[in-house]
Formats: C-alpha cells, sequence, structure tokens
C-alpha cells in the first residue's frame, strides 16, 4: 500500500479565510493536535509577511513534535536581486524549518502582469531561488502557483517552469489549482503530460471555488501524485482549500492509501472539533466524515434498515472517524426511531409496548406545535422517561415573574427575575439581576434549586438559540427555544415552545437542570 504525504496549511493558508485569526499560541496548539493525528507537514506560516508568523517559528522550536515536520513558506526571490539580497529568502532560513516550500509564477498572464518581467527571467529565478534554498535547507517543496490555469494558457512554458523547478532538484512539485476553477476529469490528461516532463514527486494543492478541491486532489492521487496540501475543515480563502476531513478518510478507507494510522483516523473528529474551537466557529454539522449529521438518520425506514444493516445508508463506519451513528427524532419517526433512541440513552422500550406508540403519537403533536427535539436530545429523553413512569419530580416552579426596567435613556434596560419553587415541600422564594431577562429568569432558577441541589452549579449555559416560527398570527407567533448546557462530563440540549419568548426559555432551561439532576442521580 503505498503512502501519500499529508501537508497541512491550516496555519497560513486557513488563516487568509474570513472570520479566522489565530494567536501563536492557538497555532501553537493547533500543530500539536496535527501532529497527534499523524500529519506529515504542518506549514506554520510566511517568516517574511508578518511578526506573528515569526514568533510561531521560534516558539515551536521549544515543542518536542512526533511525527510532524515544520515547514516555512514564501515565495521566489524578487526580480533584480540575488537570493542571498533577498530579505524573504534570508528569513525563511532564519526560521530554521525541517522544509521551505516556495511558490513560483507558471502562468504566463502572472508573469508579465503582476511580476513584469520576461518569460525567461521568471524561470531563472525560480531555478535559483530553489538551488539556493536546498544547498542551506534539508528538503524543499517548490508549489507551482495558477498551474492549471497557466497550463491551460500555455502549457508549454508552464511545463519550462516545473522543469526550472525540477533541475534544482527539489524534493516535490506541488501542481496548484489557485483560483479552484478545474474541474475533475481535466486532472488525468494534464497530470499524465507533466509525468513525462519531470522525474520529480508530484503533489497537489486545490482550492474549491468549483467545490471540487476534494474530488480534485483525489484524482491527483490516482494519477500518480504523492503528496496532498489541504487545510483542517477546508478553511482557507474565499470559497476555502481541499478539506483534509475529507480527504485523509477517502485517502486510507476508499483508495487504500495509506497517510495515517486507524488510530489516529479514529481522533480525526475531534481534530476537526477541535480546529473550530480555537477558531472560535461552531462546527458545521452537516459536514462529510465528521460532521453531528454525517451519519444521522431522520426517516424511520432508513433507521429500520440501519439497525438490521447499518451498510445500508452508511458509506462508512461512522466509528472509524471518530463518528457515531445518530437517531433523529421527528414528525417524520416511525416505531423503529423511538426504539433506537431509546437504546441509545439506555432505555429498554418494546416494540410492542403501547407507551411506544404513545411518545410517538406525543411527538408527533408536540412537533406539530413547533418543539424540534433533533437538537433538544435530552427533552427527548425526558419525554420518554415520563412517560414510562421512571422519572423522578425533583422540582415544582409555583411562579415566576421577569421585569425589564429603563432606568437610564442611554444604558440598557436592567432586568430582574423572581422565582417560587418547591421541592419536597419546601419552599424557597429568590430573585436575581440579570444581563437580560432570560439571563435573569437563569440566575433566579439556580439560586432558587441550588441549596437543595450543589451540584447546579456546575451547570454552564452554553448557547441560546430563539426561532419564531411561521404563523398567520404575526406578532402572536409561537417561538422556539433550543439551550446548550454542560458541565465537566457532556453537553445536553433541550427545547421550549411557547407564544411567549419568556416562558418558552423557561421550559428550556428547567428542562436543562431536571436532566442535570436525573443524570447525576442513575
Amino acid at each position: 500500500m503505498s503512502r501519500i504525504q499529508l501537508y497541512d496549511t491550516t496555519l497560513r493558508d486557513g488563516t487568509q479565510a474570513e472570520d479566522i485569526s489565530f494567536q501563536v499560541q492557538d497555532k501553537i496548539r493547533i500543530a500539536k493536535c496535527l501532529d497527534e493525528l499523524g500529519i506529515d507537514y504542518i506549514e506554520g506560516g510566511w517568516p517574511g509577511s508578518n511578526p506573528k508568523d515569526i514568533t510561531f517559528f521560534q516558539e515551536i522550536q521549544k515543542e518536542t513534535l512526533s511525527h510532524s515536520k515544520i515547514a516555512a513558506f514564501g515565495s521566489t526571490r524578487r526580480a533584480k536581486v540575488t537570493p542571498a539580497e533577498d530579505n524573504n529568502i534570508q528569513m525563511l532560513i532564519e526560521a530554521a524549518p525541517d522544509t521551505v516550500t516556495i511558490f513560483g509564477k507558471t502562468w504566463d498572464f502572472h508573469v508579465h502582469e503582476a511580476l513584469r518581467i520576461s518569460l525567461e527571467e521568471n524561470l531563472e529565478l525560480i531555478n535559483d531561488s530553489l538551488i539556493y534554498l536546498k544547498e542551506r535547507i534539508g528538503e524543499v517543496v517548490y508549489d507551482a502557483e495558477h498551474f492549471f490555469d497557466g497550463y491551460k494558457a500555455n502549457p508549454e512554458y508552464a511545463i519550462k517552469t516545473l522543469q526550472a523547478a525540477a533541475a534544482a532538484s527539489v524534493d516535490c512539485i506541488v501542481l496548484c489549482d489557485t483560483n479552484g476553477g478545474t474541474l475533475p476529469h481535466e486532472i488525468p490528461a494534464i497530470m499524465e503530460v507533466v509525468k513525462q516532463a519531470v522525474d520529480t514527486p508530484l503533489g497537489i494543492h486545490a482550492h474549491n471555488d468549483s467545490e471540487c478541491a476534494v474530488a480534485n486532489s483525489l484524482m491527483a492521487v490516482d494519477c500518480g501524485a504523492v503528496h496532498v496540501q489541504g487545510t483542517m475543515n477546508g478553511f482557507g480563502e474565499r470559497c476555502g482549500n481541499a478539506n483534509l476531513c475529507s480527504i485523509i478518510p477517502s485517502l486510507k478507507l476508499k483508495l487504500g492509501k495509506e497517510c495515517v494510522s486507524d488510530e489516529s483516523l479514529k481522533t480525526l473528529r475531534k481534530a476537526s472539533r477541535y480546529v473550530y474551537e480555537l477558531a472560535n466557529l461552531v462546527p458545521n454539522k452537516h459536514q462529510a466524515f465528521v460532521g453531528n449529521s454525517a451519519f444521522a438518520h431522520k426517516g424511520g425506514v432508513h433507521v429500520s434498515a440501519i439497525q438490521r444493516h447499518p451498510e445500508t445508508y452508511e458509506h462508512i463506519r461512522p466509528e472509524l472517524v471518530g463518528n457515531r451513528t445518530r437517531v433523529l427524532v421527528s414528525d417524520l419517526s416511525g416505531r423503529s426511531n423511538i426504539l433506537a433512541k431509546a437504546e441509545e440513552c439506555g432505555i429498554e422500550l418494546d416494540s410492542k409496548d403501547p407507551v411506544t406508540l404513545e411518545i410517538l403519537e406525543e411527538i408527533k403533536e408536540l412537533e406539530n406545535k413547533g418543539f424540534q427535539f433533533e437538537g433538544a436530545e435530552a427533552s427527548f429523553e425526558l419525554l420518554m422517561l415520563k412517560a414510562m413512569g421512571k422519572l423522578k419530580h425533583f422540582f415544582t416552579v409555583s411562579a415566576f415573574r421577569v421585569i425589564d426596567t429603563l432606568r437610564d435613556s442611554d444604558k440598557a434596560p436592567v432586568s430582574e427575575a423572581t422565582v417560587k419553587v418547591k421541592v419536597g415541600g419546601k419552599v424557597e422564594h429568590t430573585a436575581a439581576d440579570g444581563n437580560g431577562p432570560v439571563n435573569a429568569l437563569d440566575k433566579a432558577l439556580r439560586k432558587a434549586l441550588i441549596s437543595f441541589y450543589p451540584q447546579l452549579g456546575d451547570v454552564k449555559l452554553l448557547d441560546y438559540k430563539v426561532r419564531v416560527l411561521p404563523s398567520s398570527e404575526g406578532t402572536e407567533s409561537v417561538t422556539r427555544v433550543l439551550v446548550e448546557s454542560g458541565d465537566q462530563d457532556g453537553r445536553w440540549g433541550t427545547v421550549g415552545v411557547s407564544s411567549n419568548i419568556i416562558d418558552a426559555s423557561y421550559h428550556a432551561l428547567a428542562d436543562a437542570l431536571t436532566y442535570k439532576l436525573y443524570k447525576d442521580n442513575l
């Protein structure tokens, strides 16, 4: 089984994406995560472009990586100066990376319009920049920028630029689809010509502007590329780069190419979410292989089938990439969904038990009113337990009130909530201020309950989403609130629906606290 080199450029190309910026320590953490995943090369940045990248190369040398090589990125020398006189070239060497990757112009249009030099002079600066670096750095990779566009415009010249790089004895020549406009069917014929022209190992670097970056990368490997560049979660400028979270399992599980170990592959989802977390972005739930919905099943026919044979509606076993099968519960659900969900929650239900049908009918009725359990699995579990008579009654809220008061016209209103709860015959009446009415209600509810249940102090409100559901009643429309809560052991979602946003929020918050108490009493 041939091994493919994985080259991650999340820390450079990925940071060029809109809304993404990593601090130096974030980049160090991501590099260590990628090393654990088994990535061969981690491109840390462009030392000549900004102080942050210079600092990264200084700090990463203090770390011990078990597998990955650190690569520094830059460009060929500037025209009219030698490599020894070019500041960017010198900073690449001073960064002391394991590998240096530089790009050069392949497209004659760019040579004329961007560099404003002759085609022959461009070949010289590619060749002598690479020779200079190869004499000083152990491993040098050449990125042929805009290769596919350049080849389509002037194939003879594009090939000459690759030959100029090959003549410098570089370790790999990477064919770049920089504008992301190439389609998979174009790759084989072009790569066949390239393989006839140079003997250097080839790589692929694809952008996703035509939604083909992963497909183009896999096609290139099928045509002989041994080096694949990409980013975690496809982060990158414009529409992003080739997504390594899709490329890695496709290489290993579909094409039979060795790239990471079986154990490392099982950490793929965890690594994907870690990078999202440090980027301060919400993970794409529909992302292939690693997304929450990648192996989620909603239709009753699908659920019934995967219970017998998972391969009926799953292209791989999700555990191979650290994911899992999820059964969604909705008004499309059949009895098989309810049984599968109960089993997932550790609840024993009999398919012939009338309670199963009762739960099914209640779900459909509730969803007709606006409830949604796909993001509120804790509320669904509580619903099942109540129907079976297995849920302990932890507390009763007999009254609550929330007041917003505008005390100063140029300041935000002040929110205050009062709550009266009853636990085991004892009544607690408390009040709390908050940053908005929902936060005030949440604080007051916890304050009232915490003397009875100290463990509620561990619960944090992690996410709060409101959706106004379509209605002919205008301002009387129904509101759905989804709440995500968590403690040191996990996260759970709950839902509340009402024509009153505070009431909907209360039901979601009450379910969240009830689920915590149920979970701790198992």
